[in-house]
């Protein structure tokens, strides 16, 4: 059975470098159990939405949960799917910095990504909008 799970954190610490470890680990290991999935970061704040069994998609919840790199983990939106949204991606990346703000007011009371303040159907929306304007990289 396939799932997607949606889910918030803030960044212990912020660096480029930490960043950039959680991706690459992601691509590396996230074909093997079969998940795919897109990462956004922006202002200290986390929105990843993973797709895969539900075992799969489960452990590596509980795995980034308990991950000290985040911090304040909040699920966003679960639900079982008949097919993959995100499944061009073992990990696919959103420079939050280089969204245009017309995109996050269309999403939000301010120009920034703050899933804390949304509903995690409204950040499901503001992930597929990303992916028609293409500005989804990193199609690993």
């Amino acid at each position: 059975m396939l799932v997607r799970l949606l889910y918030a954190s803030r960044a212990v610490n912020p660096s480029p470098d930490v960043i950039e470890s959680i991706i690459q680990r992601s691509r590396d290991h996230n074909p093997a159990g079969g998940i795919t999935g897109v990462l956004c970061y922006g202002g200290g704040v986390f929105m990843q939405v993973l797709e895969g069994g539900r075992s799969a998609v489960s452990d590596l919840y509980a795995h980034i949960a308990a991950d000290t790199r985040h911090k304040d983990v909040v699920l966003l939106h679960y639900e079982e799917i008949t097919e993959r949204r995100f499944g061009g991606w073992t990990m696919g990346e959103v420079n939050m910095n280089r969204i245009n703000a017309a995109i996050l007011m269309k999403y939000g009371e301010r120009p920034v990504m703050d899933p804390y303040a949304v509903s995690g159907r409204v950040s499901l929306a503001l992930l597929e909008e990303l992916i028609a304007t293409a500005a989804i990289v990193g199609r690993a």
